[in-house]
């Protein structure tokens, strides 16, 4: 089960990822708040208190990579959890972040045990 700042964390993922109206204050004062490198630097730390590292890759002009993998010494491909693809790296990060928080949700072990005890995400 998610702690307060890992449900808040996965909010402002979701909500970032809606489309902009330009009428809506509180989307834009989101997306202006996450759409920076600081909002990277919010994104990582609050993605790492949930036990994910990230990895942050550029590829010349055709954009950036972010990979979030479960917390520990190794990476690799197969164990990436979460990933994004985008031209700015903070869209890359927040797509990954959203993709690792949806998959670690439906993994087997995020789902209560038959003996109806909560399992820990």
């Amino acid at each position: 089960m998610l702690d307060q700042r890992g449900r808040l964390l996965r909010a402002a993922l979701g909500f970032a990822g809606l489309p902009r109206p330009s009428y809506d204050r509180s989307l834009w004062a989101l997306r202006t708040w996450l759409d920076s490198w600081s909002g990277i630097g919010h994104v990582a730390v609050g993605m790492a208190r949930q036990g994910f590292d990230l990895q942050l890759a550029r590829y010349d002009e055709h954009g950036w990579r972010a990979t979030f993998y479960t917390t520990g010494m190794e990476h690799s491909p197969t164990s990436a959890t979460g990933t994004g693809w985008e031209r700015p790296p903070w869209h890359a990060v927040q797509g990954a972040g959203r993709d690792a928080r949806w998959t670690k949700a439906r993994s087997p072990r995020a789902q209560p045990s038959r003996l109806g005890s909560v399992s820990v995400c």
